[in-house]
């Protein structure tokens, strides 16, 4: 399929409006989503806008797009596609994150997008809607693997989180075996691994048999280095992450660590935690927790989420947490049996997410090397079309 491509406005192809007020205070818990600019922010029992649409930011951030296949709220800090002329929805999606809003900002403080200055910009598209939606076909079935990724990732992690919770936090199976019961979801050989009593410690009271310890004890504990050369974008040269506080923020040459390590905020952002399996380099703005046994390490990042950062804080003018401090953070550490039994169903579950997590950068690339390409017919059908086949 391959018709004839025609120049146009963006106004001819679609009609651009500002989306609607609705203070939180106003919204009713519903089934339709409200839109943001920053995406999905709740939900609303009434909509304004029939499903498929379409919205842009129009103040804030600008431009990106999101596509939402339901009845939906876009409010005022969107610009909505009111009209789409008779071109396929999802076609209109990715035009307009295909192109560079961002220069069009008119707010002296905020970003801010008005769509009469970008309703005059010239765009290729097909004149066959049939064309449109089969364009729209491939990206979209690119970015719908994507989130079904996402979704079994969010799904992965929740049932890891809720395990873990329920043995190291709440004592769940220990406090069945109190009373008599057998631990509810628990094979017998696992329920028998955990004890049927409490007794007290500096932490409070704790399953019997287990042990409070400092995190030194779980964990090599050592601040980031900054690195010699740090570059932006990945390369075939520099294509290890360089990661800080906040998560990735460029790339280097080598790794600094080649071994699975947890990773924290150290200067400015305290309370963060990330767990890296890839080799990494992370900089001097981040703490490295290098798990004593492998069994301690899926254990350990959970944990983390448990410490109270705050309370941690050294610093004045900007937060600080040191070495020092987090390495005596004190611990409710169970028997070794169960820290392998969890770490045996915890690595499965987090093996699944890596490969889901990797698959996702791969869509993610293909996607944005077609979306150009495809949108300026640079890249005809049969061609893309081979190219997703190989990765859907």
């Amino acid at each position: 399929m391959a018709g004839e491509w025609v120049n146009k406005t963006l106004g001819d192809v679609l009609t651009l409006q500002r989306g609607f007020d609705l203070p939180e205070t106003e919204r009713e818990a519903g089934i339709f989503p409200v839109i943001a600019s920053t995406g999905r922010v709740g939900t609303h029992s009434v909509s304004m806008v029939k499903g498929p649409g379409v919205v842009i930011e129009r103040s804030g951030s600008l431009g990106g797009g999101q596509f939402i296949q339901s009845d939906f709220w876009p409010l005022n800090t969107t610009l909505r596609v009111k009209d789409f002329k008779g071109n396929d929805a999802r076609f209109c999606y990715y035009l307009l994150k295909s192109l560079d809003l961002a220069t069009f900002n008119t707010g002296s403080g905020v970003p801010t997008l008005n769509r009469n200055h970008i309703h005059p910009l010239p765009v290729q598209v097909p004149s066959d809607v049939a064309e449109q939606r089969a364009i729209a076909h491939i990206l979209g079935s690119l970015d719908d693997k994507i989130e079904l990724n996402r979704r079994m990732n969010r799904t992965l992690e929740e049932m890891a989180r809720a395990i873990f919770k329920s043995w190291f936090v709440d004592f769940d199976p220990v406090r069945a075996k109190a009373a008599g019961q057998q631990p509810p979801g628990l094979k017998p050989e696992i329920a028998s691994l955990f004890p049927d009593s409490f007794e007290d410690s500096e932490l409070g009271e704790i399953p019997r048999g287990w042990r409070v310890l400092p995190i030194g004890e779980l964990a090599e504990v050592s601040s980031g280095k900054r690195p010699n050369a740090r570059f932006a974008e990945r390369t075939d040269e520099a294509s290890v992450p360089l990661w800080g506080g906040n998560g990735p923020m460029a790339f280097v040459r080598k790794a600094l660590f080649d071994e699975p390590v947890l990773l924290t905020g150290r200067v400015g952002t305290l309370g963060s935690v990330f767990r890296i399996t890839e080799p990494c380099w992370p900089s001097d703005n981040t703490l490295v927790l290098q798990a004593t046994e492998p069994s301690v390490f899926q254990y350990l990042f959970l944990q983390l989420h448990q410490v109270n950062f705050t309370s941690l804080n050294r610093g004045s003018t900007q937060p600080l947490l040191t070495q020092t401090d987090l390495k005596a953070q004190r611990l409710v550490v169970s028997t070794k049996s169960i820290l392998e039994t969890f770490s045996r169903i915890a690595d499965s579950m987090y093996c699944r997410f890596d490969e889901s997590t990797a698959e996702i950068l791969t869509l993610v690339a293909i996607r944005d090397t077609l979306l150009p390409k495809l949108i300026s017919s640079e890249l005809r059908l049969p061609d893309a079309e081979r190219i997703t086949e190989r990765c859907l």
